[in-house]
């Protein structure tokens, strides 16, 4: 059976959450692979909103199992409040239906508080992140000495590992003119989280291989969006993990091979939130428009997106290093009623025609967007099922997408209800 990967192909905020929420309905398992708690999806099913963070979008549909995998950097706290909010919204979670991977790095609240007294003393060059620690998680996970859900399990194991990882805090936290970490107070709140959330622990690489074995259907759900990635995305105003398709794998602990659809979420135009290059942002009233009409604030921070023009030639480069087997567009609707609409096909830079944009930061603050502008439409598209509901300047506008990426279109969302979409490739057809 055809296993899915779903990368967001842009700066995020593409709509993954309701694309993976719609796939679900074909898939067995759900699986989240990387990221952590600043990740945002907002679904709308029948007219009822849920904000998801740190869960993957399967958790609202009953009859799935839901992972998270190690890629992922969990807050414990953050990840039960969560589950409350959203059993209190009528949805039940139970081990039955949500597993933990054992090896899953834990956030910690010295964490948030490094990554927050970081960004206020950077008087250089801000990187916009949400201060809720995924960054420093990710360097503790890499600099082995992160506390993982497995070490919930054993007092002296725990004991050590918190000692091992003070070392190194403490002395940032001096630096940094913050008081040390009350180890005992941290252990306590430790110890007592330890059993909820051991309750959800499990050896996920294997139970994702035998649920595969079974010919189970298993759905990869990435966080934020390829640009954003440690080391394709416009550094270093990225996050602090791999976000592009092949993170599925070593994000899970199931194989390469196992991997069957690649699906490339990609807004019908262009956001970004916080610091960074944007080549075709709009500060004008077309960029007003579409954020107004896109109700482009962020699920998280509630910080207002910047908004631009499509940038082909972005999602074409992000198609190509996630090996994105489709696109499925969202948004659509929003670009109703222009009456001319701008595409990047590629950049200018110092007299010379690129079609990438190039990793040097100050080059990519350079970059000068190539357009290629074509007609708008007047009809609409909101809550369209079926080509045959679409403009045809609509239609034209998404063949020309296709063409610019080299990338077939596999999906079309036109709201963000769970329903308004046009399935035109079926990811999981064997």
């Amino acid at each position: 059976m055809a296993n899915v990967v779903v990368v967001g192909a842009q700066w995020g905020d593409e709509g993954k959450g309701k694309i993976v929420d719609w796939l679900s309905e074909r898939a067995d398992v759900i699986a989240r692979f990387q990221g952590g708690h600043n990740a945002g999806h907002t679904l709308v099913i029948d007219g009822a909103v849920y904000k998801l963070h740190a869960l993957p979008s399967g958790v609202v549909r009953g009859g799935k199992l839901s992972v998270i995998g190690n890629g992922v950097v969990l807050d414990p706290w953050h990840l039960l409040e969560e589950i409350e909010t959203l059993r209190g919204q009528g949805v039940d979670i139970t081990p039955e239906t949500l597993m933990i991977a054992e090896n899953t790095p834990l956030i910690l609240p010295f964490h948030g508080e490094l990554d927050r007294a970081r960004e206020g003393m950077n008087s250089v060059a801000k990187i916009g992140t949400t201060g809720r620690g995924i960054g420093p998680a990710y360097e503790d996970k890499v600099g082995r000495r992160v506390i993982r859900v497995a070490d919930l399990a054993d007092g002296p194991t725990l004991e050590r590992r918190v000692d091992r990882a003070l070392v190194h805090h403490n002395a940032l936290r001096s630096g940094l003119g913050l008081e040390p970490v009350d180890r005992d107070a941290l252990l306590t709140k430790l110890r007592e989280v330890a059993p909820k959330i051991l309750a959800y622990a499990q050896p996920v690489w294997k139970v994702l291989n035998d649920r595969r074995k079974a010919g189970q259907r298993i759905l990869f759900e990435g966080a934020q969006g390829a640009l954003l990635d440690i080391d394709f995305g416009t550094y270093p105003f990225v996050t602090s993990s791999n976000v592009i398709a092949g993170q599925a794998a070593t994000g899970t602990g199931i194989g390469p091979g196992s991997i069957d659809f690649v699906l490339g979420i990609v807004k019908a135009y262009t956001t970004r939130v916080g610091e960074g290059p944007f080549p075709t942002e709009l500060d004008d009233a077309d960029g007003q428009r579409l954020g107004e009409r896109g109700h482009e604030f962020g699920t998280t921070t509630g910080r207002k997106r910047r908004c631009g023009w499509f940038d082909a030639c972005l999602v074409r480069q992000t198609c190509a290093t996630s090996g994105v087997s489709g696109i499925s567009l969202t948004k659509l609707d929003v670009l109703d009623g222009f009456d001319e609409l701008k595409i990047c096909t590629g950049y200018r830079l110092d007299g010379e025609v690129l079609d990438y944009l190039p990793t040097a930061a100050e080059r990519q603050a350079r970059v000068e967007p190539i357009y290629e502008t074509i007609p708008g439409w007047q009809g609409s598209t909101a809550g369209a099922r079926s080509w045959a509901d679409l403009p045809a300047e609509a239609i034209k506008y998404v063949r020309r997408i296709e063409e610019l990426i080299q990338c077939p279109v596999a999906l079309v969302s036109t709201s963000p209800e769970r329903d308004d979409t046009i399935l035109v490739t079926d990811p999981f057809a064997d």
